[in-house]
């Protein structure tokens, strides 16, 4: 497209423009539209002054016609915009809110961003502006479990005082098992990542049986032991505590963090803690395994090893847990509990009472 506008410049424009140009401390924006009038002096074409000028060519046709109106001043000057759309009044806000928290109607369980833009009359953006501002996520939900165990409170300030203050010339272990690990083979490999892609896995899979792993947190150093079995059994449970007896040096008391599973509680264990004064039990509440320690490691194990791994056997998958155990000891660090007791009651005392 040829040029619409001629550009003439006057000795005293041309003075301001090439002050405009040799100013540092001039806006971009500035320095640009001067050197777009400065090119288009010259004759060139505007293809020619918007490569210089490095913009496009509907900026040197913009620029040319706002120079020819009003000079060297209008090329200082934005334009002034038409003003926003005006804020949502507070009483709409207000009811975005009253109705984020109240049931919806009809048959669904939750609002979505569509349903309160079309009941409210309001666009979609504009509802979730309100919900950010206000961090409402109705998408969003937690489950939670309170515990029943009438010695809740007790077993809790046990627990918890092990991890911030460990007696003397003793040990605390936290002990469990993570059971049915499933061997599984994907179908056909995955493809890897790739910019702009992510990593795929088939979503059927081969499964080439299970494993259970059993494992105890050193707290004191982070450490974990941990050994594979086909079953979780009492007898699977005493011979996996006769390796930890091993491990841990002789004089030392043994302050044993476990759950309230069958297994942990069976006469044959029993008897064996009588034959082994030395290893001291402390249950957790019922429904309380997070105050489990290995459960931590549990979560990371499978997330960074078990889920997306890729195995042809049992002995695969054993291998791989060894594997992964012993990269997490070269790089182990002790096990830091920071809540107090009184902190995780007062967290409890905001959720409704358990059920009969």
């Amino acid at each position: 497209m040829a040029q619409t506008v001629s550009v003439i410049v006057g000795a005293e424009d041309h003075a301001r423009l090439a002050a405009l140009l040799s100013d540092r401390n001039r806006p971009l924006k500035h320095v640009q539209r001067a050197n777009i009038i400065v090119l288009s002096a010259e004759r060139l074409p505007v293809q020619e002054v918007a490569r210089r000028a490095g913009v496009s060519r509907p900026a040197v046709w913009r620029w040319q016609v706002r120079y020819a109106e009003q000079g060297v001043d209008g090329l200082l000057r934005d334009k002034t915009r038409k003003p926003g759309r005006a804020p949502l009044p507070t009483t709409t806000v207000a009811r975005v809110l009253a109705l984020t928290c109240s049931e919806p109607p009809g048959a669904v369980t939750h609002w979505t961003g569509r349903a309160m833009a079309r009941t409210v009359g309001i666009s979609l953006r504009a509802v979730q502006r309100i919900w950010e501002a206000n961090r409402l996520q109705p998408h969003r939900l937690r489950t939670f479990k309170r515990s029943s165990d009438p010695a809740f409170a007790a077993k809790v300030e046990d627990i918890v005082g092990l991890y911030m203050d460990p007696p003397c010339h003793a040990v605390v272990l936290s002990i469990d098992e993570k059971s049915q690990i499933q061997a599984l083979d994907r179908t056909q490999p995955g493809l890897p990542l790739k910019p702009g892609k992510c990593g795929t896995m088939t979503h059927d899979y081969k499964r080439n049986g299970t494993t259970t792993l059993f494992a105890v947190l050193n707290t004191l150093d982070g450490t974990v032991v941990g050994r594979c079995m086909r079953k979780h059994t009492h007898k699977e449970f005493i011979k996996f505590f006769a390796a930890v007896e091993r491990a841990v040096p002789a004089g030392r008391l043994i302050h044993a963090i476990v759950d309230n599973y069958a297994t942990h509680t069976h006469p044959k264990v029993l008897a064996w803690l009588a034959d082994h004064p030395r290893w001291v039990f402390h249950f957790t509440p019922k429904s309380a395994s997070w105050i489990n320690a290995v459960e931590g490691f549990f979560s990371i194990i499978t997330r960074r090893s078990i889920r997306r791994g890729v195995f042809k056997s049992v002995a695969d998958l054993q291998d791989a847990n060894a594997r992964y155990i012993r990269a997490h000891n070269k790089a182990a660090k002790p096990f830091v509990w920071t809540k107090p007791a009184d902190g995780i009651f007062a967290k409890l005392d905001r959720l409704p009472a358990p059920s009969e």
